[in-house]
């Protein structure tokens, strides 16, 4: 199964996204790692998902092949991921739409499903950011936010975002190293660590709990930067929840437990909730 690279204006960011498969549509929207995009993210899962649902992945605002604006005249924020997040539903018009979302693309949708109820139908949360748990960034994460831009640099990332065992390939090493190889992807980084670091991607547990779609919680039980503690307040503070916890998994679930993640998503995309 192929996908096709294609770009809109979504509130006049220049947008890349991948589109794959026919059927209900599926919005799948990857982290905020150091060299993550959509393709990195979820190009073991799109010739699955693209089986049954009609595959929509975009790059978020200052990552992969999207708009990378100038710090100087764009915040890196999470509102600004929500206000652009929306913007691209409401440019592919798409409404009611099944959304998943990893760490920093959970956020994301936290944010457009209470901000924006109707673009949302179900959610699945993998991994995701959005709770101050831990309080503070935790040594995993900090390989990330103390990216140095080498390709040691980018194992120390990747070994941070997975289970220890995980050996990543040399081409996925490179192909991450390269997406953040220019000076405007590096800008937009280190601008988007700045704002993690003053814990913008958190959301208030109030605002959490106004979150109405029915939610998957997916948790890798090894993720060392959104840690069990995180999924299991998820879980508490949304009404029509539900959980699933994937052993041996670190922050990746879409790539290190590919098929098992996937089968759990459809599962819950079917059912009748």
């Amino acid at each position: 199964m192929e996908w096709t690279s294609r770009f809109i204006d979504a509130g006049g960011v220049r947008t890349h996204y991948l589109e794959a498969g026919e059927g209900p549509p599926l919005v799948l929207v990857h982290g905020g790692g150091a060299g993550a995009d959509s393709l990195g993210n979820w190009s073991d899962c799109i010739p699955i998902f693209a089986k049954q649902f009609h595959v929509i992945a975009p790059d978020m605002i200052g990552f992969g092949k999207t708009d990378k604006p100038s710090p100087d005249a764009y915040v890196y924020d999470q509102p600004g991921r929500n206000r652009h997040m929306a913007d691209f539903l409401k440019a592919m018009d798409l409404s009611g739409v099944a959304y998943v979302g990893n760490s920093m693309g959970g956020a994301t949708g936290i944010g457009v499903a209470v901000e924006y109820p109707e673009l949302i139908g179900k959610m699945v949360l993998m991994g995701s950011a959005g709770l101050p748990i831990p309080p503070k960034p935790s040594p995993d994460l900090m390989h990330n936010l103390r990216y140095d831009f080498t390709m040691d640099g980018m194992r120390r990332v990747i070994g941070g975002l997975t289970a220890p065992g995980f050996e990543p390939s040399e081409e996925m090493v490179k192909y991450r190293y390269d997406l953040v190889d220019t000076p405007e992807a590096q800008a937009a980084l280190a601008a988007i660590n700045a704002e993690t670091r003053k814990g913008t991607l958190n959301y208030t547990e109030d605002f959490v709990a106004r979150i109405r779609q029915p939610v998957l919680v997916v948790n890798g039980k090894q993720d060392g930067v959104s840690i069990l503690p995180r999924a299991m307040k998820f879980l508490e503070l949304i009404e029509n929840s539900w959980g699933y916890i994937v052993p041996h998994c670190g922050h990746w679930a879409m790539i290190e437990a590919t098929e098992d993640f996937c089968a759990a998503v459809t599962t819950f995309l079917e059912q009748d909730h």
